[in-house]
């Protein structure tokens, strides 16, 4: 079959792989028909995330119809067409019973935290989902069937980022009349003001460098905020909200730019990407506010502003979404026609188009928001 592989940094190629095989009773093959790059598969080919081997199927977000299924499924069968969430999990450890999905005990030998697919040997060594073909384990758990009626591009991102930005809203407690500070506006950040203006916020800034993508926010009624137009972003926030966000959602992570310093740090190893977001977010929440971290961050952080967050009183959440949880509720939502995220789709392309797919993914090129890719 064909794949897009990691051969290094900044280095991708769709080549001829193997096609994966039935290795377990709960196993299934799912045949890929969309797939999708993230902002995170980004940090795996700028080196960020360790224990990347060359050769390295790439890809979390997928679906596709049920080819082949080992003995022991029961939740789907051959020929069903399924979404398949980003989190390996097993489904009876004790994380897994209570909806901590992304922490799965059992679904990854190499780390604490649970399996992922596509994304290195830290994260479980799962073979990714852009490829034709996608060996499924646990498939009792985390394939879910969906309406025949609903069009891939309505149901491809309950794989992943339609879970997590929605679990970034609920994880910041945005409610009605809120104002809330959407930190990066990629597609985690941009159906983040979508579900912020679901939940009842009243007031949602979007803060971001790129303009093409802060035109999109606009989209939605948020208003923007282009970070190099000011000295002090947060500062500025802070003045224009007259103390503070009552919510702040960092969509960043480890893409964030980075300054001369930090760019210093990280090449001694030091730091895990930029802090300008979480710098930003300190001085934008309000007192007793709360900071909800959904982008990606690596390893320790030196000059983490601790006490900047402890003095006022902030609560702070993160974490990988624990994707399965959502999945059900936000599919009645596409349903019902209540929710649509198909609008940040700027590019469908060929997966023999892959590596070009990742180049103006990676580089902000023509506009580009989110690529699917078609086997």
């Amino acid at each position: 079959m064909k794949a897009i592989l990691y051969e290094g940094i900044k280095n991708v190629k769709l080549r001829n792989v193997g096609d994966p095989e039935i290795k377990k009773d709960d196993d299934i093959i799912v045949k890929v028909t969309s797939t999708a790059i993230c902002g995170s598969d980004l940090h795996l080919i700028h080196g960020m995330i360790p224990n990347m081997p060359l050769g390295y199927i790439l890809g979390h977000e997928t679906m596709g119809i049920v080819e082949d299924a080992g003995k022991g499924v029961q939740k789907v069968k051959k020929g069903d067409r399924v979404i398949i969430p980003f989190p390996v999990s097993c489904g009876h450890c004790w994380y897994c019973e209570h909806d901590l999905w992304s922490q799965c005990d059992n679904s990854n030998a190499n780390g604490e935290v649970g399996g992922i697919f596509g994304y290195s040997k830290t994260y479980g060594g799962y073979d990714g989902g852009q490829a034709e073909y996608l060996r499924v384990p646990y498939a009792n758990v985390g394939p879910t069937v969906v309406p025949e009626e609903l069009a891939d591009e309505q149901v491809l991102f309950l794989t992943d980022i339609l879970p997590t930005s929605y679990w970034g809203v609920e994880n910041g407690g945005v409610k009605k009349y809120d104002t809330v500070v959407v930190l990066g506006c990629g597609p985690v950040g941009l159906l983040s003001i979508k579900w912020a203006a679901f939940h009842g916020a009243k007031r949602v800034i979007a803060v971001d460098y790129v303009n093409y993508r802060l035109e999109h926010a606009k989209q939605y009624g948020a208003e923007v905020i282009n970070f190099e137009e000011h000295d002090n972003t947060g500062e500025y926030i802070k003045e224009i909200t007259h103390g503070g966000a009552d919510v702040v959602i960092d969509c960043v992570g480890m893409d964030g730019k980075m300054t001369k310093f930090e760019m210093i740090e990280t090449a001694l190893k030091l730091q895990g990407g930029s802090k300008s977001a979480i710098e930003i977010a300190t001085q934008a929440v309000r007192k007793g506010g709360t900071v909800s971290m959904v982008g990606v961050y690596g390893a320790r952080y030196n000059m983490f502003p601790l006490g900047d967050f402890f003095a006022r009183n902030i609560t702070l959440k993160m974490g990988q979404c624990p994707a399965q949880a959502y999945v059900p509720r936000i599919l009645d939502l596409i349903k019902q026609g209540k929710f649509d995220a198909t609008d940040i789709i700027t590019h469908k392309l060929k997966l023999d188009e892959g590596e070009h797919a990742y180049e103006i993914f990676d580089k902000k090129l023509d506009n580009c928001i989110k690529v699917i890719l078609k086997p």
